[in-house]
């Protein structure tokens, strides 16, 4: 359904329905669509018919009901008088429109502590997913004097070198245009500070991307030590039973000739533990700790463009 339960007596309630950005189509509560008309704080009293009550799971009633058409009976109140009927569309999973809920609280957290002058983008992997979100993210954010790259539970794919050279950036030129502002050449770039937060759920891919983003100074590293899955596979044939073995075949060497830690990954610049109770409460004490510095790397490192020279006589 997309939305947090609440047992009140007898009965359940909607006490939230998860909403992403209000810009973010790509998923939406059943309770979030044209025609569903149930809002926050109303019961759920029945689906398909069968009363739904807090002596069981409310998921319960939705066995085999995935991604299909429904019936809920709701009410206002906690009593069948004047209870009305809709008809929703299930969804089949919620992870994705939970994630879109988790990016946006963050994105509005960082909006609101820096007075809106620092973006916040969230890099779940170094694979497809990884890139468009990236991408999407980034080119909403360019123009803010900071931002702050989160790449925690990032679970790989790439090797992410593109992500680095959008992120790395600087300036050519500027084109003074009659009917406006400037524009910063390259197009769509972010010359400003940079902070990036990692965990130990970051790794392949996850691992080179940190790794990159100090070698290029973008800035510091913030949290917990990435887990040092950094290893290519690839080239091993499938087995006749429809398994399949993955083998080493390739590992990162640096660029001083040493081999890269695997096994033991990357380690932040500025040591936030992980807090997962604290995050479930939430309250992200590493995202916390990016927000104190960006703030202090603005006033320190903040990037100006330069102003309109005076036209020339010519």
């Amino acid at each position: 359904m997309g939305v947090n339960w609440q047992a009140d007596g007898s009965f359940y309630k909607v006490k939230q329905i998860i909403r992403g950005a209000s810009w973010d189509a790509e998923s939406r509560s059943s309770l979030d669509q044209p025609g569903a008309m149930i809002p926050e704080g109303d019961y759920i009293l029945a689906v398909n018919g069968v009363p739904l009550t807090t002596a069981h799971e409310p998921f319960e009633l939705f066995q085999d009901l995935s991604n299909k058409p429904v019936e809920l009976t709701y009410s206002s109140s906690p009593s069948w008088n004047g209870a009305k009927k809709v008809v929703v569309q299930t969804m089949a999973d919620e992870y994705r429109l939970r994630n879109l809920a988790w990016i946006e609280g963050n994105r509005k957290q960082v909006d609101s502590a820096t007075n809106g002058e620092v973006g916040y983008v969230f890099v779940p992997s170094t694979g497809i997913e990884g890139q468009n979100e990236l991408i999407r993210q980034f080119n909403a954010q360019w123009d803010k004097k900071a931002l702050i790259i989160d790449e925690r539970f990032n679970d790989g794919g790439q090797i992410p070198d593109r992500f680095i050279e959008l992120l790395n950036r600087t300036p050519l030129a500027f084109w003074a245009t009659r009917d406006g502002e400037s524009m910063p050449w390259p197009p769509f770039s972010n010359f400003g500070p940079k902070v990036m937060l990692i965990n130990g759920w970051s790794g392949s891919g996850g691992d080179a991307f940190p790794d990159y983003f100090r070698r290029r100074g973008l800035g510091p590293l913030i949290g917990a030590r990435t887990w040092g899955g950094l290893i290519g596979i690839s080239g091993s044939p499938d087995l006749i039973d429809g398994g399949g073995i993955t083998v080493p075949t390739f590992r990162m060497i640096n660029p001083d000739g040493t081999w890269f830690k695997e096994g033991h990954g990357v380690d932040p610049d500025i040591e936030v533990r992980e807090d997962l109770g604290s995050m479930a409460r939430g309250i992200d004490p590493q995202l916390v700790r990016a927000i104190t510095e960006i703030k202090d790397e603005v006033k320190k490192k903040g990037f100006a463009a330069p102003k309109t020279p005076p036209y020339e006589k010519r």
